[in-house]
């Protein structure tokens, strides 16, 4: 009799565990980091105005400023959870451009809410630089202003402040941010990540 009363015991406490262990799994998954690396594409504009030069003298009538351009990149988040939805993270980019970007690189740390289905609303604020290419930018060769010693400074960094979303899709992540840069700069990107 005591030897079926143990095996009852032990078979509802193996088959209690049985039904706990996916449970707890998912409770621990869902507390590890989550780490997202991907591609982006998007445009840069720079909000550079000839308007806040001096040009009453009409010496900048015809002085044209390209001053957007497309960016090609990537980025790396890690994410932490800070309860059931809420979460806060880091992340890193840097892209190539077009027009009278080089190139832009940054960081930034992230706050965010998580849904049930697993898409991401965030806010992110962090510091980037852009690399001008001051040629494409103004129009004046770089060789001309080497030639008469004329130093352009052609890398700026500022605050970024901005807003993403990531959704989940298959086995990807689809994502959109829009930043700005110190609110002289509008930059908006679409890309797609992978999770690990």
């Amino acid at each position: 009799m005591k030897k079926i009363a143990i095996f009852k015991v032990a078979t509802l406490g193996a088959a209690m565990g049985a039904i706990a262990l996916p449970a707890a799994a998912q409770a621990q998954s869902t507390m590890e980091p989550d780490v997202t690396i991907g591609a982006t594409v998007g445009l840069h504009d720079l909000g550079i105005d000839l308007g806040d030069l001096d040009a009453d003298n009409g010496q900048f009538n015809d002085f044209n400023i390209d001053d957007s351009g497309e960016i090609y990149g990537g980025f790396a988040a890690v994410d932490f959870p800070l309860g059931t939805n809420l979460f806060a993270g880091v992340e890193g980019n840097a892209s190539f451009g077009s027009g009278p970007i080089d190139a832009e690189y940054g960081a930034s740390a992230r706050l965010g809410f998580r849904t049930d289905s697993g898409a991401k609303i965030y806010a992110r604020g962090g510091y980037q630089w852009v690399d001008l290419d001051v040629g494409n930018l103004t129009g004046i060769s770089e060789d001309f202003l080497d030639a008469n010693n004329i130093d352009v400074d052609d890398v700026a960094g500022d605050y970024l402040v901005g807003v993403g979303v990531e959704v989940p899709v298959s086995s990807v992540v689809l994502r959109a941010n829009v930043d700005t840069i110190a609110f002289d700069t509008l930059r908006g990107t679409v890309g797609v990540g992978f999770k690990f």
